[in-house]
């Protein structure tokens, strides 16, 4: 992932919804409580388009989407721990493999990691933005502990350290199983609070078309001005949409050191959404030595949501 205006947006499959119980798991990974999610109406606003071939989106000056493919470039995800058990840790393991089947070794290092792992469930209440450890023969594992039973989408975010190597990101299918009980996305909201924090959204998130977004971050009524350094930046974003969780990792519009970036209370960004339809915005800042997670829902090709009462944060979580 490069810092600045660049941006990674990439499409995914839909799930299949499973009755009152999700699957037969096994497994042995950092849990944080969910929290109840507001309930939206039952009809959020414009579907999603359909994908093109290729894991494209219509429409001009949309950026390709990536993620929607298992394998792409000559590389594959091998996701070893694909059915889970909720709420029982377990490591999460998989190897990222060339296009003769050997794994893959020498990675770039992109934002102080060689590679970036997402997590979400379909319902978009549980998130995970991890960062695994790699072992000499290729094999990366991370612990983790899903609390609740469903489908979630694995996205491995990467560079391969072959010259003139472009940015991948592969994504693959996990399952938790146990008692399911699907949630409804939260209700779009401008406002949002995470663990005593407030976060403020303004600016829109346009479909087919780049947007400022601008987040700004205080904690008991005072701006936060002293904002830590987190991953090469002050904050980093990920929008999922609503339905089939088109992706979009976005990075700040400027980065510590620059002679410009303040450490807060406001943190730009700019970002494309692949089509009109609901997201889920995932906001991770570092404040007092603890990253946190700050989640907001939007709906790209409409006004920005009016503040009003904040939202609850939903299940968020970070690894190293």
């Amino acid at each position: 992932m490069n810092t600045g205006l660049k941006i990674t947006t990439f499409a995914v499959a839909l799930a299949a919804t499973f009755g009152t119980a999700y699957g037969v798991g096994q497994g042995i990974g950092p849990v944080v409580a969910d929290s109840p999610p507001r309930h939206e109406d039952e009809h959020p606003g414009p579907s999603p388009e359909p994908a093109e071939p290729g894991g494209g989106h219509g429409g001009h000056g949309t950026p390709p989407a990536g993620g929607l493919q298992v394998a792409e470039g000559g590389y594959t995800l091998d996701l070893k721990t694909p059915r889970v058990t909720a709420g029982r840790p377990f490591d999460l393991r998989f190897t990222v493999r060339d296009a003769a089947g050997r794994a893959l070794t020498a990675y770039q290092r992109e934002h102080d990691k060689e590679l970036h792992l997402i997590v979400a469930s379909r319902d978009l209440v549980t998130y995970r933005h991890l960062h695994p450890t790699r072992a000499a023969d290729g094999t990366w594992s991370v612990p983790v502990d899903l609390p609740r039973a469903g489908g979630y989408r694995v996205f491995a975010d990467f560079t391969p350290a072959k010259k003139g190597a472009a940015n991948l990101t592969l994504g693959a299918d996990l399952a938790a199983s146990g008692p399911y009980r699907p949630q409804e996305l939260p209700a779009p909201s401008a406002r949002t609070t995470v663990d005593g924090y407030e976060v403020e959204l303004a600016g829109a998130l346009n479909p087919g078309r780049a947007g400022e977004l601008e987040l700004k971050v205080s904690r008991g009524g005072r701006p936060v001005t002293d904002l830590q350094p987190y991953l090469g930046a002050y904050g980093h974003l990920v929008a999922l949409r609503s339905g089939d969780l088109a992706y979009l990792h976005v990075h700040p519009n400027g980065e510590p050191g620059d002679g410009s970036t303040r450490p807060g209370p406001d943190i730009s960004f700019t970002a494309t959404a692949p089509s009109a339809g609901s997201y889920r915005l995932f906001l991770d800042f570092k404040h007092d030595g603890k990253v946190r997670t700050a989640a907001f829902t939007v709906r790209a090709g409409a006004a920005a949501p009016a503040t009003g009462t904040p939202q609850g944060h939903g299940d968020g979580g970070h690894g190293h």
